[in-house]
């Protein structure tokens, strides 16, 4: 498709012209004279004369010239961006169009590209079939291009994932085996679980070509699930693309729309998956109502939150109230305190089982714990298990009153052996049992191992086939502790041990907290749900608000059906149940537009098995260039008059200004720029021109601030203890160390830059890295030292982690050839004269860049004598043997301890200093006997 064209390419023709044009525009008629008008002379003039007309200047005709081109051009109707019909006539034009939640940003050019088609199909006279593929109705039978035009006028984006196979279905339906000319889907770029039978449907009905448009999908971010933490809610998030990195704020939003905390997603190069943490108390967490992506305006930015992230109702019942003299021994003691801080506490308000929980029951709790209560009263025994039925929580903890229970309780989970199991004192083989690690299957997967607590009570199930499914967490030797057994749409959660520290000592551990924590977090926020509309094991709730494709929450509810929300089921919107708020006001579910745990994928084509077209969504729409070349024409034809007329005298007769005016105007205009505020001179200081002197006028040691800061610290002090040095044994005088930040800080004051290396510290930015680069390339020397040479020596040559990381900066600069410092090498003879470089440590070589030797006359010289070396490398931690306290005393002892080697240290740094500043000073000294007999002397 060309981006320029005419659209009467004909006219052009009249450009042939031009040449005829020129010659009869380079005559102009005879300027008029000015004569005196003495009677006398009007009688001589009264003669005709033959006159002839004079020739035009060339710049009146070439401007008359280009007024004539631009009409001629005007008239053909130049066209930027033209379209061109390309579509195949053999069939009807079949359009796929995704409307999902995705196509909302740019939801205007697929209308705009989609017209531009059906435009392209009402030229050629070809009927239109439009299905859109997140709409429940499907109108594809093939109809005029008008019909298409206003069925796309009335489309609007859903908040739906694209169900193309149902539109593909719809489509082959409504053509009845008519062949089409033109398929094209246009589609929201996002992969789908039936795009491979669609694809192989459209297929099928054989089109003369198949093209798909999309658009860049670089704005397509999903938020994919959210859980409630302790201390913070995780936020998972997925995008579409993938290529660079890319940093998105989510922000928490209560009820009435205001941002109450917000978090950061961070996406790394290649990744498309991504968690933020939002930092806040419970309490204010408990007024989330949704997450909002920023600048992100669709349903898959939004995350609805309901009840379940909400703080629970959790009621307590004690089979002993205990006594208020001795509460560290009260059953709900340590449980009321582990709780507190999640959950709102209801306490019965009488001992009276009887009537107590059935008073609890009408509060409608989330979570019942009932500590040490053994038998019940038989009528409570039907609500209560009617309560757990509908997704009620029964948490229960064993004791003397549980163990001596019937064995055919119905709210246990298991069958429990008569009496209790003793571990340790005199009558018992056995030592207390510890616990053993959390299966992976249960909700205290996860936690860390509870070495600390020991149980030397508890109650024994029964072994039954399925005991050990419906165990969480057992013993060492693996009895169970915490057994499960789901009832419909509740659960019954049993501790064989008691909840206070008589039989063991897990209540005063921070695992107890945990594990209550999380068992209080699986029930249901709104309390059991009540059977609706007949439902078994379900409850159906109507659309109370419904989410848009813009991410906004409407009242309108359509045609979305009631929903049955199964216990222990997360709900996804669907065609019959878009995503939303559904249950009243006083209770709500949420039903977001994405499973937890989505990915999104890019769209695949491949299974069309045929080829496939790739194109993008239009642009900027055709314009025509006539308008700005008639204008164009209408200022040469004014332009063109006002030379004329000046030619022609007409301007001769205005006044002029007097020299006394011009003369005032040229003062006041001078005074105006003078006086006109807001012009700098060149000369004016600026901020931190003070420090840019100060390190060009003063030689300073530079070293890399980690972020860490005892590895920070130790740079400091031992480039400090080395400038001290080269003050007293040269007549260098280098200022105060300078920290730099290699990401953002001017590098190119520093001769050297020190960079210790530590795999603990964040990884530098490719940014910061290819700053570093550029930095030896303009003649900058960095002295890296992973400071490992004394832990490397027990690894068997392995590479440290300080290695590793070190391997993964040089692996983005482009670094020379490297070789051990040479014993003729100017480092070893700048200013002292060394056989090895030790730090801190000794053993690890110097690495330098190696130098490319010749040979003639059997000598070696090295041809790179002038130049310095970008990067020095060594693992002896220069700086631990540098650095000097307040005081001048030492910081870190050598390893091993020895004076003469911290001595040798500095000498080394002196060396690094000098040759760092002095280039090939000493090189030439190296070589003087080479020199010279290649001088003959």
């Amino acid at each position: 498709m060309s981006a320029f064209a005419f659209a009467s390419p004909a006219v052009l023709l009249g450009l042939l012209a031009l040449p005829i044009i020129w010659w009869l525009l380079r005559l102009t008629p005879p300027r008029p004279k000015t004569e005196v008008f003495p009677p006398l002379r009007i009688l001589a003039t009264v003669l005709k004369r033959e006159e002839t007309p004079a020739q035009s200047p060339w710049w009146l005709t070439l401007l008359r010239m280009a007024l004539a081109a631009a009409i001629i051009l005007a008239i053909a109707n130049p066209v930027m961006n033209p379209r061109a019909n390309s579509l195949n006539t053999a069939g009807p034009l079949v359009l796929v169009i995704d409307n999902s939640w995705a196509t909302a940003p740019d939801w205007d050019r697929r209308v705009r590209t989609a017209e531009a088609l059906i435009g392209d199909a009402e030229d050629a006279g070809i009927p239109v079939s439009i299905v859109f593929t997140a709409e429940t109705s499907y109108g594809a039978i093939p109809g005029s291009a008008a019909a298409a035009r206003e069925k796309l006028a009335a489309a609007r984006p859903e908040p739906l994932v694209p169900d193309r196979q149902r539109a593909a279905a719809a489509v082959t339906e409504a053509l009845n085996g008519t062949q089409p000319g033109s398929l094209v889907l246009l589609t929201d770029g996002i992969s789908g679980a039936s795009d491979e039978a669609a694809l192989a449907s459209l297929s099928s009905l054989a089109p003369a070509e198949m093209r798909i448009i999309e658009g860049d999908g670089a704005g397509t971010v999903a938020l994919s699930g959210a859980v409630n933490n302790a201390d913070s809610m995780s936020v998972m998030a997925t995008r579409l693309n993938t290529a660079s990195a890319q940093s998105l704020s989510v922000n928490a939003v209560d009820t009435q729309g205001r941002s109450l905390a917000s978090g950061t997603l961070s996406f790394s190069p290649g990744s498309g998956a991504a968690t933020a943490e939002i930092s806040a108390p419970f309490e204010l967490r408990n007024d989330f109502a949704r997450l909002q992506i920023a600048d992100r305006a669709t349903a898959g930015s939004v995350r609805l939150l309901d009840d379940g992230f909400k703080r629970r109702r959790v009621a307590l019942i004690a089979g002993d109230s205990g006594s208020d003299f001795q509460p560290l021994l009260q059953p709900l003691y340590y449980i009321s305190r582990a709780l507190q801080p999640y959950a709102d506490l209801i306490e019965p308000t009488t001992a009276d089982l009887a009537v107590s929980i059935p008073q609890i029951l009408q509060s409608n709790p989330s979570a019942m714990v009932m500590a040490d209560v053994g038998r019940l009263p038989a009528e409570v025994y039907e609500p209560l298990e009617q309560w757990i039925s509908r997704g009620g929580t029964l948490i229960r903890f064993a004791g003397p009153r549980l163990a001596a229970a019937p064995a055919d309780d119905p709210l246990v989970p298991v069958v429990l052996r008569q009496g209790e199991r003793a571990l340790g004192g005199a009558m018992s083989w056995s030592d207390p049992q510890s616990l053993a690690p959390f299966p992976p299957t249960g909700p205290f997967n996860g936690l860390p191992p509870a070495d600390d607590i020991t149980i030397a009570r508890q109650v024994l199930a029964e072994p039954t086939p399925d005991l050990a499914e419906r165990t969480w967490a057992s013993l060492e030797d693996g009895t169970p502790l915490v057994t499960t057994r789901e009832q419909e749409n509740g659960r019954i959660v049993l501790f064989h041990t008691s909840a206070e520290a008589t039989w063991s000592n897990m209540p005063l551990s921070g695992t107890f907290v945990e594990m209550l924590r999380r068992l209080v977090q699986m029930a249901r926020a709104g309390g059991a749900a009540s059977a609706a509309n007949g439902a078994e094991g379900a409850a159906v709730l109507p659309p109370y608000r419904l989410l848009t494709a813009d991410g906004s929450l409407t009242t309108e509810t359509g045609i979305a059906k009631p929903i049955a929300i199964e216990a222990g089921e997360t709900p996804v919107a669907a065609f019959d149940h878009p995503p939303g708020l559904y249950g009243t006001e006083d209770g709500f579910t949420a039903v977001n537009l994405l499973a937890p745990g989505t990915e999104l994928q890019p769209f695949d084509a491949s299974a069309a098995d045929m080829n496939v077209a790739r194109e993008g969504l239009i642009g900027e729409e055709a314009r025509s260039l006539r308008p700005f070349l008639f204008a164009a024409a209408f200022a040469l034809i004014l332009l063109d008059s006002l030379i004329v007329l000046f030619m022609n005298g007409a301007f001769s007769r205005l006044p002029r200004p007097s020299q006394s005016a011009t003369a005032g105007i040229a003062a006041i205009a001078a005074l105006t720029l003078v006086l006109q505020p807001g012009l700098s001179q060149a000369q004016d200081a600026k901020a931190g021109d003070e420090v840019i002197m100060d390190r060009l006028d003063t030689t300073h040691l530079a070293y890399v601030v980690t972020g860490e800061d005892e590895v920070d610290r130790i740079s400091e002090q031992g480039l400090q203890g080395l400038t001290q040095f080269l003050t007293y044994r040269t007549t260098l005088e280098p200022g105060e160390p300078v920290g730099v930040d290699i990401a953002t800080d001017e590098l190119s004051f520093y001769p050297i830059i020190y960079w210790p290396i530590s795999a603990d510290a964040p990884m530098p930015s490719p940014a910061a890295i290819s700053r570093i680069d550029a930095y030896m390339r303009n003649g900058g020397t960095v002295l890296f030292d992973t400071r490992d040479q004394f832990s490397s020596l027990d690894n068997s040559g392995a590479t440290t982690p300080n290695g590793e990381r070190l391997q993964a900066i040089l692996a983005n600069i482009d670094i020379p050839p490297l070789e051990p410092t040479p014993e003729d090498h100017v480092l070893a003879r700048s200013f002292y004269l060394l056989n090895d470089f030790p730090g801190r440590y000794a053993g690890s070589p110097l690495w330098v860049e190696a130098r490319q030797e010749a040979t003639q006359s059997g000598s070696e010289l090295s041809s790179s004598g002038d130049g310095v070396t970008p990067l020095l490398i060594t693992a002896n931690d220069f700086a631990g043997a540098w650095a000097i306290d307040a005081q001048g005393s030492p910081v870190l002892p050598t390893v091993p301890s020895d004076a003469m080697q911290r001595e040798y240290a500095y000498r080394a740094g002196v060396n690094i200093m000098m040759y760092m500043l002095t280039g090939n000073y000493k090189a030439d000294q190296v070589h003087v006997p080479a020199l010279l007999e290649r001088l003959g002397q």
